[in-house]
């Protein structure tokens, strides 16, 4: 997957002696977060809850399911962003997330406690998640939080009196953003029936969000309250329209995009997904053009520019990249991402410290991002600051769970850096971690 813009976590989880570890892979890429961040932001303020102090992040996984682990962030499966048909079907997920939050539903888990705004804290709340959308989310609690008894059986999974409250807050939430109800049933049609299928048949979403007739027949009667559909929303459906369109011409086959790049109705649209298509064929001399013209219709738009930024950069065209880059930087000042995007240009292009500036920047925003926390460590080194290099390194391997490669590279970042300093006392908080994890085995 060379060619994918997403920057990948992955979190590796062994469920049992006998089972082979699995990952959960986040999705990273600033244009879908924005789009997905636009589409949450009336539903999270009808909720009470701060759309900037929520993220809404994309699994790669097919399976169809939605999830939270803390109050900071709302995590869904490309699987399920691709099935849905409207924008308010996706913000029905949405919705019923956000009313877990709000309704103070993850009080009983011990992780609410840690900040998944944290690289550490995001690595827990994936950990959880791997094992529960395995099928066993009293493994993977225990392991990611040092947590053990029969408390954590249900540690992930939601009550039925939890699904009806969500399902309730949640319709009340789309009602106040002004969101068609029917979008909630148009949902659970979708996952009518799972109740009657085995455990190991069933979709993750029925192992974490106990499904009912009767929550089926509740949400059937809340939608019918409405006297009226609200009348769609242009800008909710351009963004739900651009979410879905980046995402699947990432996923799907370029030859499928190609045939179906045009189905939004967005000239722009059209041509990112286009741009993408051949760029993953390596065919520069019709990716540029494709996303030129993107560019050309909404020449203000950050994303586009940092999606020509990447196509540029994977194809090894370094200095019109950095270009790309900062002007997509300039347009949003504040985005983690392309602030990353933007250093890694620098790092490639041998502007070191200008490049430790800007990924300085993306991590002080996101310190979540472990590529960032790779190159950072490679500009560290490369201006012969190693024990900087070694602490970077060390937080990026605690962040994936490798916590004996972490405590390797925390015991030299120790001896390296001054005894006291910032730097050192995060290398302390990584061997910590390392031997509290070793005590649990």
């Amino acid at each position: 997957m060379q060619l994918l813009r997403f920057i990948v976590i992955s979190v590796i989880l062994t469920l049992s002696l006998a089972a082979p570890a699995r990952a959960i892979t986040l999705l990273r890429d600033p244009d879908i977060e924005y789009a997905l961040r636009e589409l949450a932001s009336p539903i999270l303020r009808a909720a009470g809850l701060n759309p900037n102090r929520v993220d809404i992040m994309v699994i790669d996984d097919p399976n169809l399911n939605a999830f939270v682990v803390d109050a900071d962030s709302i995590f869904i499966h490309s699987g399920l962003i691709l099935r849905m048909k409207t924008p308010a079907m996706l913000q029905s997920v949405i919705a019923h997330e956000a009313a877990h939050i709000a309704n103070g539903h993850l009080m009983r888990r011990p992780i609410n406690a840690r900040n998944a705004r944290t690289a550490a804290g995001l690595g827990t709340a994936l950990a959880v998640a791997a094992g529960a959308i395995a099928g066993s989310g009293e493994f993977a609690a225990g392991a990611a939080a040092g947590l053990q008894g029969a408390a954590m059986r249900s540690f992930f999974s939601h009550t039925r009196a939890e699904e009806n409250a969500a399902d309730q807050s949640g319709m009340r939430f789309m009602r106040g953003a002004g969101i068609d109800l029917n979008g909630s049933v148009e949902v659970m049609e979708i996952f009518r029936g799972q109740e009657a299928l085995s455990a190991n048949r069933q979709d993750a979403y029925a192992r974490t969000h106990p499904l009912s007739r009767d929550r089926y027949r509740t949400i059937r009667q809340l939608a019918g309250t409405q006297t009226a559909a609200p009348a769609p929303d242009p800008l909710a459906n351009y963004w739900f329209s651009r979410a879905k369109g980046k995402l699947s011409a990432f996923q799907r086959s370029p030859k499928w995009t190609l045939t179906r790049a045009g189905e939004s109705g967005f000239q722009d649209i059209k041509l990112m997904r286009q741009a993408v298509a051949y760029h993953r064929q390596a065919d520069l001399r019709r990716a540029l053009p494709a996303i030129d013209g993107a560019v050309a219709l909404r020449p203000k738009d950050p994303y586009l520019h940092e999606l020509r930024g990447q196509i540029l950069m994977e194809s090894r065209q370094i200095k019109p990249a950095v270009a790309a880059y900062a002007r997509a930087t300039n347009l949003a000042s504040g985005n983690a991402l392309i602030l990353g995007s933007y250093g890694r240009a620098l790092l490639a292009d041998g502007q070191l410290a200008k490049a430790q500036q800007f990924l300085e920047k993306s991590r002080a925003r996101d310190g979540r991002d472990p590529r960032i926390m790779r190159d950072l460590a490679v500009t560290y080194a490369k201006q012969g600051n190693n024990g900087m290099a070694s602490v970077l390194t060390a937080e990026r391997y605690a962040m994936v769970g490798r916590l004996k490669d972490a405590k390797i590279h925390a015991k030299r970042a120790t001896d390296l850096l001054p005894r006291g300093s910032a730097a050192w006392q995060r290398a302390q908080d990584v061997l910590s971690a390392a031997q509290a994890a070793e005590k649990r085995r």
